[in-house]
């Protein structure tokens, strides 16, 4: 790999995991203008073209080395079946593992958001499963795994810093969930190297918990 290659991706990287850790959604709300709710949720999609822009013009590769290749059959059943794995998942820990542990999560987030119109939570969940997977999973698995020689090492960095993004907002019982997510992802997107089916899994995920009414 030439030098100018290894430089590139040390940038890509830090657009990706560096800016998918600073507090996007607060910095939106503060200084956007656009409101709350989608103040929220607009640098995550700047963020978003960024890396895009970057993977098209700075780096000159196709969407395909970053995953975003055509999904086949078994990758949407596959992406169904992970999703449904995370929620399964997310339920046991939640209702077996949290008890056992004496933890809890943080009521008056999942309250605030449950309490949002849903329009708003439609795209919370669709802001998620993309950005996150692009910037957490798709550009940094691909690009560090190349850097370092080792996918495999790239998926745990990747997966860690995933985990570790869901500490500030929702409290440290969620790295339990966000840990077992990140695992699942991780795992999918090793497999099959698609990233519209981990955008699909993780849609399927969060969508079980914010946009299915809740009695």
């Amino acid at each position: 790999m030439t030098r100018q290659r290894s430089i590139r991706i040390i940038v890509g990287l830090l657009l990706s995991l560096g800016v998918g850790l600073l507090p996007l959604g607060a910095w939106g709300r503060t200084h956007s203008w656009l409101g709350r709710l989608v103040g929220n949720e607009v640098l995550w999609w700047v963020a978003v073209v960024i890396i895009l822009l970057y993977v098209a013009f700075a780096e000159r590769r196709p969407f395909a080395s970053i995953g975003f290749r055509k999904p086949t059959i078994l990758d949407l059943v596959l992406a169904v079946i992970a999703g449904i794995l995370m929620v399964a998942g997310t339920v046991f820990i939640y209702s077996i593992v949290f008890p056992a542990l004496h933890l809890t999560m943080n009521a008056g987030t999942i309250r605030y958001l449950l309490e949002t119109p849903f329009w708003y939570r439609l795209m919370l969940v669709t802001r998620a499963a993309v950005a996150e997977e692009l910037l957490f999973r798709g550009y940094p698995i691909e690009r560090m795994g190349e850097l370092v020689g080792s996918r495999m090492l790239a998926a745990l960095v990747s997966c860690a810093v995933f985990t570790y993004a869901h500490l500030a907002n929702w409290g440290v019982a969620q790295l339990i969930v966000a840990g077992y997510g990140g695992v699942v992802l991780t795992a999918l997107y090793l497999w099959r190297r698609n990233l519209w089916a981990n955008m699909l899994a993780h849609w399927i995920a969060d969508g079980a918990g914010f946009l299915l009414p809740h009695g």
